[in-house]
């Protein structure tokens, strides 16, 4: 804290003079006491500068902690008025002895401070005064010695401390189970207590009648099958519960990218600590609590915190917070992590849940009630059987092996009538043993657990028991494209500036005011980043594969220096790029001559839509009328029928009084849409995953149809689809093959019902769109599967009967909403989860062959082969 007394409060004294006039011969009191302080303070000065020196000399031993300290500033007129109540005026021939401040320099070995507990209250509490208090998010930063822009320094040591001294970003767990509570469970089970008793009373009636040698045999062989069905049953559920607790380190080992040193790096959940950059995209889960340093259009959903289903706007001012577990809904930002592990609430919410391994899929449960069903007829059975036999005996009604009454009444030996009660008793618990299937429930929970195991290997991680069983009995599969049927590699192949193809190297043949205006266009509306080593000339990307792809065209065909870029404009406002939009955009302001650019970049068609003007090579703008807008646009079509993905670039130049708001007043901005000026288009290549096609066709053999829903344009979607094997020559002279998502939505409910299974593709599609389509499916009476990575595609993932998310590219959101994450996004594994699904529920067989409007033998034969492998 510093603060400056001046000369506006107090009487104006002639400090200069007083001191310079020593041998005056009248001082006043006043006078007298000014002379005294003056010199005190000029001497404070000069033991602070060479303070200054001092601290100078000794870099390696310089902190980033901020002092607080009381700079008495007086500054002596060079004339005294005893009236004049105007500022003085500082003497320039005094020297500035107050050091200035520097900024703080980082040291691997310095001292971490103790303000754990004050940072984690703070963020819970959403304190804004104890945030003010440590100077702002600055200031905390600067007090946990990190640099907001390049992150902590982030070798082994430095992390180790931070670990050390704020805790890792775990939690803690209850042990698993371990195989002695899996045996004493085991030992509940109602058939396993009837089958003791009954073990117990032909041991001891056996040994009674036939000695130890024999007599053990019957009721010793019910004991060592007891003990075969408690260990089998005992073992089953201990791996299962360890290979739960495997996935489940695995389900929530997420990825999430950090500054450390200045380098974006992307790290595991668990190794993040205090300190910690972290950049946070739409569909992200937020690893730690912390505070927003920088970012746009910010919405989070802490529903899972709160119970609010409202998101919640974060900015740097009002609401700088965010929370661990909550969802990013909308925008992008950079956050300071504060608290890990266990001191978020997150963690300690979640150190109270134990996973449910006992989940059960809808066969076990008709297989349990199965059994509970011939359990209870057996016991009735066998009691029935008890008393008719019982009545028999003691009414004389049975005989011995000679012919002769069993039982004469009182004459009968006592041991005789209990050996005879023995038999009869065995034989209703005979029948009892015989009746209860006990090993079918866990057959089937055997080969659920192998199934799951085997599926892990092959890149599918299965979060639900149930899913294994659903997925065997699915008969369409709605899948993206991108990512699953494609490899997800983008490259720019294709550059068109105008009505003109450009060649490899565009930046020598397009003029510097277009060429700059790209470099804004790319480098400043991107939610990716651009690193360069300092010792290496490689370039790194990071980000989605679309924006990597741009950016690594920018910086190597035109020359983009993002770096230059980010001190030469300053951000107005962001929308961020989402499914539905297809588009993102960006406000920037030009430092120097406080010019205002807006950029749109997006989906080619939706972005020539917002123009009417566009640029030439030779750098003039011309305005678009139908003719060339109809040319541009077959550009686009003749590029997307050879499966390039089109991206367009579009700009506006306008005024301060020209910057649109929202509804809600000025608080937010709202980018200008209309009367642009297009850029360019440039067209992305992501070719197909080898083996798409041959998994296609085996879905297809197995009588699984195949949809492909993507917000490509329709050419796009038609030539990927025609590739992967989707869309067959039929399907193309079909009309109805390919609908775009606005045309699927406006039918009426009755005519999306009678076109929809033949539809094979939908382009141009909406996460409503996606949903929509399942939830007809689901009405006609399908299973259905449905692929998904973006935050959107959650209500369809929920809706499907079964929902495979991307382990690569998904979000959180995705992957929480689905039944099992296919690990490498290939659209391969989709197929080797249908097969082994298939497998382990063999009654889908009889549902797939049932349907009539898919080929039998093809279905037959795929069940036979599942059913004897």
């Amino acid at each position: 804290m510093s603060t400056t007394i001046t000369g506006s409060y107090f009487p104006h004294y002639d400090c200069g003079t007083i001191i310079l006039n020593v041998s005056a011969a009248t001082f006043t009191k006043a006078q007298k006491r000014w002379r005294v302080a003056y010199v005190a303070i000029c001497s404070f000065r000069v033991l602070l500068s060479l303070s200054k020196q001092n601290v100078m000399r000794q870099k390696a031993t310089s902190t980033a902690l901020l002092h607080s300290h009381l700079t008495v500033d007086i500054q002596p007129p060079t004339s005294y008025h005893h009236d004049d109540q105007s500022d003085i005026v500082p003497n320039p021939d005094l020297p500035d002895l107050v050091p200035k401040p520097h900024p703080p320099v980082l040291v691997s070995n310095h001292a971490l401070p103790d303000i754990n507990t004050k940072l984690t209250e703070m963020v819970k509490e959403k304190d804004l005064i104890a945030l003010r208090g440590f100077g702002g998010v600055e200031g905390v930063a600067a007090t946990l010695l990190i640099d907001p822009q390049h992150g902590i320094l982030g070798n082994e040591d430095d992390v180790r401390r931070r670990r050390d001294k704020f805790g890792s970003n775990t939690y803690y767990k209850p042990p698993p189970k371990g195989l002695f509570y899996f045996v004493v469970d085991a030992f509940k089970d109602t058939t396993i207590l009837i089958l003791l008793v009954c073990a117990a009373l032909s041991l001891g009636f056996g040994i009674k009648e036939h000695g130890p040698q024999e007599g053990w045999y019957e009721g010793g062989s019910i004991f060592v099958a007891v003990f075969l069905v408690i260990s089998v049953a005992a073992l089953s559920n201990f791996r299962q519960e360890r290979q739960f607790d495997k996935l489940s380190k695995i389900s929530n080992n997420i990825k999430i990218d950090v500054a450390r040193d200045g380098r974006r790096q992307e790290i595991s959940i668990f190794d993040i600590v205090v300190g910690d950059v972290v950049f946070l995209n739409i569909g992200d889960q937020i690893p730690a609590d912390g505070l927003f340093l920088e970012g746009h259009s910010m919405e989070v959903d802490e529903s899972s915190m709160t119970g609010e289903s409202d998101h919640v706007e974060v900015d740097r001012e009002r609401n700088p917070f965010l929370f661990s577990g909550s969802k990013v809904a909308d925008g992008y930002a950079r956050m300071l992590v504060t608290s890990v592990g266990m001191n978020t609430a997150w963690g300690e919410m979640m150190s109270s849940i134990s996973r449910d391994t006992n989940e059960r899929t809808p066969l076990q449960a008709r297989l349990d009630k199965l059994t509970s069903s011939i359990g209870k007829v057996g016991l009735a059975v066998a009691f029935l059987v008890l008393v008719v036999l019982l009545i028999r005996y003691f009414t004389g009604h049975t005989k011995d092996e000679n012919g002769q009454r069993e039982y004469n009444g009182s004459d009968k030996d006592i041991n005789d009538v209990l050996n005879s009660v023995v038999n009869i008793v065995a034989a209703a618990v005979t029948i009892i043993v015989v009746a209860i299937p006990e090993g079918l429930p866990l057959a089937v929970t055997l080969t659920l657990a192998y199934s799951m195991k085997r599926m892990m290997a092959d890149h599918a991680m299965v979060r639900k028991l149930s899913a294994c069983e659903t997925m065997g009995s699915a008969t369409i599969i709605c899948t993206d494209k991108t990512g699953t049927l494609t490899m997800n590699q983008m490259k720019v192949t294709k550059f068109w500036l105008g009505q003109e193809e450009m060649g490899e190297i565009p930046s020598n043949a397009i003029t510097p005011c277009i060429l700059e205006l790209f470099r804004q266009g790319v480098g400043l509306n991107t939610t990716g980043s651009v690193y360069r080593p300092a010792s290496g000339a490689v370039f790194e990307f990071s980000g989605s594969p679309t924006e990597k792809a741009i950016l690594s065209w920018a910086v190597q065909e035109l020359g983009m220096d993002v770096e230059q870029l980010k001190q030469t404009y300053s951000i107005l406002h962001v929308e961020t790029f989402n499914s539905e939009k297809k588009r993102s955009g960006v406000s920037m302001r030009k430092n120097a001559d406080n010019t205002i650019h807006v950029h749109w970049k997006g989906a080619a068609e939706m972005v020539l839509q917002m123009c009417s003007n566009y640029y030439e090579t030779s750098g003039t703008i011309k305005s678009m009328d139908e003719d060339s807008r109809m040319q541009l646009e077959k550009i686009i079509q003749g590029m997307a029928a050879s499966s390039l993905r089109c991206i367009a670039f579009a700009y506006k130049q306008i005024s301060e009084a020209e910057i649109e708001y929202n509804d809600d007043g000025r608080a937010h901005q709202k980018l200008n849409e209309n009367g642009l000026t297009l850029l360019g288009i440039v067209g992305l290549k992501d070719p197909c995953r080898p083996g798409v096609k041959r998994a296609v066709e085996i879905c297809k053999s197995a009588g699984v149809e195949i949809k492909m829903i993507t917000g490509d344009n329709v050419f796009t979607a038609k030539a990927i689809a025609t590739e992967c094997g989707i869309l067959g020559s039929d399907d193309t002279e079909h009309k109805g093959a390919v609908v775009e998502g606005v045309e699927f939505r406006n039918y009426t409910h009755e005519e999306r019902m009678q076109k929809i299974d033949k539809i094979r593709v939908m382009a141009r599609s909406s996460p409503f769109d996606k949903l929509l389509m399942v939830q007809c499916l689901k009405q006609k009476g399908e299973v259905v599967a449905v692929t998904g990575d973006g935050t959107n595609d959650a209500p369809a993932l929920k809706e499907a009967d079964i929902g495979l998310s991307m382990g690569i590219q998904g979000t959180e959101v995705a992957k929480e909403s689905s039944d099992i994450v296919i690990l490498d996004d290939n659209f391969t594994s989709v197929a080797t989860v249908l097969s082994f699904c298939r497998r382990s529920s063999p009654h889908s067989c009889s549902t797939v062959v049932g349907k009539p409007n898919y080929g039998h033998i093809g279905s037959f034969g795929s069940c036979y082969r599942s059913a004897h492998q």
